[in-house]
């Protein structure tokens, strides 16, 4: 197993020519790729000898982020990913946390207390450009690559150490499952900082294709005028910025219809969005379920849409997954439990947190956390995570199946529920709701009560301008919850 920016030597070798990042109309190809990897790699060395040294990457989503995760994983230094929309103090926490030595970042970025900065800026060009490209890299496929953080910048945050080979399992998947490769015209359209933007991005890389890099912000029409101007072939994206699409008529959509591959992951889209986006964006859509400490997990393809439009799919390539009871004893299908996986992308254990780790990875499978049943043809359902389920009057009440009650609604366009603290039940229900359409509250109550049994009705439905989200896509429900007044 090699270094994953090895393979950035062999295409400089081998097409040399080939476009590998495009960025406002400039082109970067591989022959000027991998000796600029080398140079940064070589300063970063010389700046941080020890091998074992964590280095924050706070950069702006542009070619140059690209650029310094190829260096970094080319140094040998752990990356920690740091989010330029991030506050001083999120930025000192997640910092002191992993024990960063250095964070590379921006021009007129604030310094973290204790830890040295190094700016991207005009010098630092200079520098670059005077290091020795040819200096010996590490090669090990055991070397630590990414601290692929996994929770919020506040508290106490997660993040597994995945190694180089990790990385390479991923990409398998990537290659096998969904069909990356080189020939690819990647439009990379969601945040670096974020574990799928800049997975896909690096896989795409290690293939020999093409980066177009068209981040947020950035609106809807101007992501399919890139797709068309471009001639991406590819393109992944967060449900928000599907539902954004969903919007828009289906004449403004069909450049998108020209696609090979267009995929979603970060947070489960509903089924009949899933149909939508196949019908009038493109007919080789795929869900992928993936986390940050195993990859990719389940694939949800558009042959299996129909039938299976509720699921996430089924286990990728080389990924065992069960539904186990609190005994962690396997369920027969059609059970809900807890989810657990294991591959050779997988992570083993949280770094510097060895409390967390025993309660997430456990007898070689990890832990997310997600409710989940199995059917018999091994398609995965997620059922809402396990600190999320309601428990009203004693009975278990799963938000996704509130959540799919409402989302069948044609006025709502996103939905969430969350446990209402309550005296006399313990928890009831409540919902929030984003609207496409003119529709009252009262109304979405009946609506889904008539869908769901009586345990499952929700007590009431709150319409929100927006819902609450991280970087992926996913919805902080502990935010909703913040705006509820115990019954």
């Amino acid at each position: 197993m090699m270094n994953l920016a090895d393979a950035l030597d062999i295409h400089a070798r081998a097409r040399p020519d080939h476009p590998a990042l495009v960025e406002n109309g400039r082109i970067i190809t591989y022959s000027a790729l991998a000796p600029e990897v080398r140079r940064l790699a070589s300063l970063i060395t010389a700046r941080v000898p020890d091998p074992q040294a964590v280095v924050g990457l706070c950069l702006a989503d542009t070619a140059r982020h690209v650029i310094a995760l190829y260096a970094l994983a080319r140094a040998g230094r752990t990356i920690l990913p740091m989010d330029l929309r991030w506050t001083a103090a999120e930025r000192t926490n997640v910092a002191g946390h992993f024990g960063a030595c250095l964070v590379l970042t921006e021009p007129g970025e604030p310094a973290i207390e204790g830890v040295e900065t190094l700016v991207w800026d005009g010098a630092l060009d200079q520098a670059i450009a005077a290091a020795d490209p040819d200096i010996a890299f590490p090669h090990d496929g055991e070397t630590p690559f990414v601290l692929s953080l996994s929770s919020g910048t506040t508290g106490r945050p997660k993040g597994p150490l995945i190694a180089h080979r990790h990385f390479f399992r991923r990409f398998m998947t990537h290659w096998i499952n969904l069909g990356l490769n080189g020939r690819d015209r990647f439009v990379m359209a969601t945040p670096l900082y974020f574990g799928g933007g800049r997975t896909f991005a690096m896989s795409v890389l290690f293939s020999g294709g093409t980066v177009i890099m068209k981040p947020p912000p950035c609106s809807a029409e101007d992501l399919i005028a890139t797709v068309a101007r471009e001639g991406g072939t590819s393109l992944f994206l967060v449900p928000t910025q599907f539902r954004r699409l969903l919007e828009l008529s289906d004449e403004a959509l069909a450049p998108l219809k020209s696609l090979n591959l267009l995929f979603s992951s970060g947070a489960p889209l509903s089924a009949e969005e899933r149909r939508a986006i196949r019908a009038r964006m493109c007919d080789r859509f795929f869900e992928y379920y993936a986390s940050t400490e195993g990859g990719g997990i389940t694939l949800l393809g558009p042959g299996d849409i129909e039938a299976h439009g509720e699921s996430v799919g089924r286990p990728v390539f080389a990924v065992e997954v069960e539904v186990v009871d609190d005994d962690d004893i396997p369920l027969p299908a059609g059970l809900i439990g807890k989810l657990r996986y294991r591959g050779p992308g997988v992570a083993t254990a949280y770094h510097r947190d060895p409390e967390a780790s025993l309660e997430a990875f456990r007898h070689g499978w990890f832990y997310p956390g997600d409710l989940a049943e199995i059917d018999a043809q091994g398609f995965v359902t997620l059922k809402g995570r396990v600190k999320d389920m309601i428990i009203r009057g004693g009975i278990n009440v799963y938000p996704a199946d509130v959540e799919a009650a409402l989302t069948a609604h044609s006025a709502v366009a996103e939905a969430a529920v969350v446990g209402w603290p309550s005296k006399e039940f313990g928890e009831e229900i409540a919902a929030f709701v984003r609207l496409s359409a003119p529709v009252d509250e009262a109304s979405l109550v009946a609506f889904a009560s008539a869908q769901l049994a009586r345990a499952k009705w929700p007590r009431a439905v709150f319409i929100v301008d927006d819902l609450p989200k991280n970087s992926a896509g996913k919805v902080l429900k502990r935010e909703l919850v913040e705006r509820l007044t115990p019954l």
